[in-house]
């Protein structure tokens, strides 16, 4: 099978496409036939650093969608031919950037049929660091207000969507041109961040959801009511001075989940949630999403197609 794999730690140019030998499923795993994958800043990061995974080789890609191409030992949920999506163990299930990939058969749900490989294969990532965030981490309940910083990223503009879905206000900080985007995803008030400093501006907001980092979390803290709590994807948040503002701070890494999968596998399949794709690359110009993903200029979703 084709494969984008690298030896060596560095820039976008250490990204090769490269024979491997195709996987086979053990017990309770699927080998998928991937059609499109999500490339995420976890990858590009991973890339650079080995951040967790180490030193290379390896297959970066986390995010999927496809078609079951074999089903091994015990597996009840999927049969071949079944289209689905989902995402790889994180952060050790990685190799999605392939043709072909393993992958634990309850870490995948069925692809709702009216949305195509490209469009499931941006969700889950996002998604499911969203969901985790906002519902299983801060239990968002309706009625309540929700901070989302780089909301027209790729986590954030999921966030929104289904901080909505949950019945939530939303407040959305991102540039003056994301605003509209924004507003048809359904954000109730949009922040400027290049003029406006939200920290003095927002204020009794029941969950804050910070997918930027650095300061943006202590600065976040006088945002919050008390009881409230501040969930960063980011960044070290545990010895923030909360109990002074009465509040909570969580940092949390997405895990990949059957029940969560299926509770945005209803929001994708019923229209309530979907991805802004900027770009799709096929999986050769691998290096060329990388690029484009490290300019910071990227509003939603890259994706791979295979």
């Amino acid at each position: 099978m084709r494969a984008i794999s690298q030896d060596t730690l560095g820039g976008p140019a250490v990204l090769k496409e490269v024979e491997m030998e195709r996987p086979a499923p053990g017990p309770s795993e699927v080998l998928v036939k991937v059609h499109a994958a999500g490339v995420n800043p976890t990858d590009w990061i991973h890339r650079a650093t080995g951040l967790i995974l180490g030193r290379p080789p390896f297959v970066l890609g986390w995010e999927l969608s496809g078609v079951v191409e074999a089903v091994g030992l015990g597996v009840t949920i999927h049969r071949r031919g079944d289209e689905v999506f989902g995402m790889l163990k994180y952060p050790y299930g990685n190799g999605a950037h392939a043709e072909y990939v393993v992958s634990a058969a309850r870490h995948l749900v069925p692809k709702p049929p009216n949305i195509d490989h490209v469009q499931a294969a941006a969700l889950p990532l996002g998604a499911l660091t969203a969901w985790q965030a906002l519902v299983d981490t801060a239990g968002l309940l309706p009625g309540q207000r929700v901070l989302i910083h780089a909301a027209a990223g790729g986590v954030g503009h999921l966030a929104v969507q289904i901080a909505k879905a949950r019945g939530a206000y939303v407040i959305g900080t991102a540039s003056a041109p994301k605003h509209a985007l924004l507003h048809e995803l359904g954000a109730d008030e949009m922040i400027d961040y290049t003029t406006v400093d939200f920290a003095t501006t927002v204020r009794n907001v029941d969950v804050v959801l910070d997918g930027v980092g650095g300061e943006y979390g202590p600065r976040s803290l006088p945002c919050l009511r008390r009881g409230g709590v501040l969930v960063s994807i980011v960044n070290h948040v545990r010895d923030l001075d909360v109990e002074r503002y009465g509040v909570r701070a969580e940092e949390m890494l997405v895990e990949a989940d059957h029940a969560s999968m299926e509770h945005v596998a209803e929001l994708a399949g019923s229209d309530r949630l979907h991805a802004v794709i900027e770009s799709v690359f096929p999986l050769a110009d691998a290096a060329k999403a990388h690029q484009r993903g490290e300019s910071g200029r990227v509003t939603g979703k890259l994706v791979l197609t295979v």
